[in-house]
């Protein structure tokens, strides 16, 4: 064999095991097609948080006016995206010496399966005692008449100007956090959904909030239309067109209708993997029906949110099965999620609208920081937090927060609901002060 181990894919459902796994003497083989370190780093979430940073940072200064700052600044998109450019181009580089680094072989080409232990790479076949699958996803394109003038998420995240008017066809995490960024660099904006709910995987309500801000803030929602073709105008336009007459008529259509899966591209018939339309399938050891062969990240079929932190568990998991040092079915954490709206909203652990359904099972402890003079050194208004206890044990099981900073407050909680403390228990800390992780603390009627 070639390798003891083999990866499809660099991203974070690789590196994260596969660089400990090669310096243990492991011999690892990665195949990528693309930019080594995945979506995420190269045209994903990192490139997403930069374009995101001095708008944050606006709506603090907004909110200090006549509170001892004057004057706000604006956004000059070319130079932000310069600046995006600068951070992000060189983690293409970095992927690769990371791995190149720990001794392990990097292969440039689109893999295709010949056998359950041959992969094929243009006119090369390389061998493998294990093969992992971390192919991830890539965006849905909506098939109707004109789509192939829509943008995807990739595209928005290197638009050199930013159009005058923005119409993003979706209403998960790429269609808001994009609907926010444009809004707030001057665009007109319409968000274009097939139903009447955002977001549907975080708590209602604090979505119902962060939707009227937006709101406020010009942009349009149109809901419950699906969009049938589209038409290019002589000057460059789009004009999309739906039932009962809909019509508009746009500079840029972002088309934020999901992700779907690569496995379709590497012929897994020949190796026998089973797969379909929402992953490869794998059992509790990532495993698929092939013995030799697994998956991680976002390439499975899996309830688990698919997310950076999730693929990066899964690949230390997997690395640690290689090993021998964990031999049992992979165990996940409480697993936190955020969207990054303004402001933002994060949560952790049981669904806020879940325990609100189920009052006999649990108790919701809510909080608004309006009053909290913490929160209000920035004047923040209108951040919500909820903290979800088991009714039975009294152990945290949960956590949402609509906030500036929800990220903070969320970190700061994961470990507790891991730990299932209780209401009790989560006094017994001593924190820095002020901060983030004393006001959460001491805002509450814990005990």
């Amino acid at each position: 064999m070639d390798f003891s181990v083999l990866y499809i894919g660099s991203g974070q459902a690789t590196w994260n095991g596969a660089v400990p796994l090669a310096k243990t003497g492991v011999k690892i083989g990665v195949i990528e097609e693309s930019q080594y370190g995945g979506v995420c780093s190269n045209k994903g979430c990192n490139a997403k948080i930069i374009l995101d940073k001095p708008l944050q940072l606006i709506d603090q200064i907004k909110a200090l006016q006549g509170r001892g700052l004057d004057g706000v600044p604006k956004v000059n998109w070319e130079d932000l995206m310069a600046h995006k450019h600068e951070l992000i181009v060189p983690q293409d580089q970095h992927g690769k010496d990371r791995l190149d680094n720990a001794g392990i072989t990097t292969i440039n080409g689109h893999a295709e399966f010949v056998d359950a232990h041959t992969v094929k790479v243009g006119e090369k076949t390389y061998t493998a005692d294990k093969i992992v699958i971390a192919t991830g996803l890539r965006p849905h394109r909506l098939n109707i008449p004109g789509s192939e003038n829509f943008a995807n998420s990739t595209d928005f995240l290197s638009l050199p100007h930013m159009p005058e008017h923005v119409t993003i066809l979706g209403g998960g995490f790429v269609a808001i956090e994009f609907a926010t960024i444009a809004s707030a660099v001057g665009a007109k904006v319409d968000v274009i959904t097939r139903g009447n709910r955002l977001l549907k995987q975080f708590p209602a309500e604090y979505v119902a909030s962060v939707q009227a801000d937006l709101k406020k803030a010009g942009v349009r929602f149109i809901p419950d239309m699906e969009i049938e073709r589209a038409e290019e105008e002589e000057n460059g336009s789009l004009t999309l067109y739906g039932p009962k007459e809909f019509q508009l008529t746009t500079d840029y259509v972002l088309d934020a209708t999901g992700r779907i899966p690569n496995h379709d591209q590497l012929n897994l018939e020949a190796a026998g993997v089973k797969a379909n339309p929402r992953g490869i399938e794998v059992n509790e050891y990532l495993q698929t029906n092939v013995e030799n062969i697994y998956a991680a990240g976002d390439a499975i079929d899996k309830t688990i949110p698919k997310l950076t932190p999730t693929a990066a568990f899964e690949s230390r998991y997997l690395a640690a099965k290689f090993m021998g040092t964990n031999e049992g079915p992979i165990a996940y954490p409480a697993i936190s999620e955020i969207v990054f709206t303004s402001p933002r909203i994060a949560q952790v652990g049981v669904h806020l609208d879940e325990a609100k359904a189920n009052p006999d099972q649990y108790e919701v402890v809510e909080a608004s920081y309006d009053g909290d003079w913490y929160r209000q050194i920035e004047n923040e208004q209108g951040a919500q937090l909820a903290l979800i206890f088991d009714k039975k044990s009294q152990k945290l099981v949960g956590a949402a927060e609509k906030a500036n900073a929800a990220e903070e407050t969320i970190n700061t909680i994961v470990p507790y609901v891991q730990m299932a403390l209780t209401k009790e228990e989560l006094n017994d800390f001593v924190y820095v002060f002020p901060s983030i992780a004393y006001t959460l603390q001491r805002r509450l009627p814990l005990v």
